[in-house]
């Protein structure tokens, strides 16, 4: 188990993307807006920057089997397993889709043949422009 708090963000995101890349599922100990915490096993399929420059997964729980948006800044502790994803996750939504929901995003593309290193590079440019 990692602690979030005991490395920066952009390791964190290092982790989860390769958990991403590898399908690999991430048990997290995560903090709800009011305050509460819940744990859960979640299946990513999309890391998003908002508008207000939130990162955000959006991710399978694979208890309800329901997509679900976790922040990053609210996981506090995280478990990347061995094994693989078993919700079967929806296809890939249009940029136009995701923003009628109500969250605002900027879309990243990259390569993904770059290392990881490259692609969180790629990722905190943006989240900073």
């Amino acid at each position: 188990m990692r602690r979030t708090a005991n490395e920066t963000s952009t390791q964190t995101l290092t982790r989860l993307i390769k958990a991403l890349d590898a399908k690999h599922p991430v048990t997290i100990t995560y903090v709800k807006a009011d305050g509460t915490e819940t744990l859960r096993t979640i299946e990513i399929a999309d890391i998003l920057i908002t508008n207000a420059g939130d990162i955000v997964l959006r991710a399978a729980d694979r208890d309800t089997h329901e997509m679900r948006s976790f922040r990053l800044d609210r996981i506090q502790t995280y478990t990347v397993h061995r094994t693989t994803y078993t919700v079967d996750l929806p296809a890939a939504e249009e940029p136009t889709t995701r923003t009628g929901r109500g969250l605002a995003t900027i879309e990243v593309l990259y390569p993904v043949d770059l290392p990881i290193t490259a692609r969180v590079q790629l990722l905190a440019d943006a989240l900073a422009a």
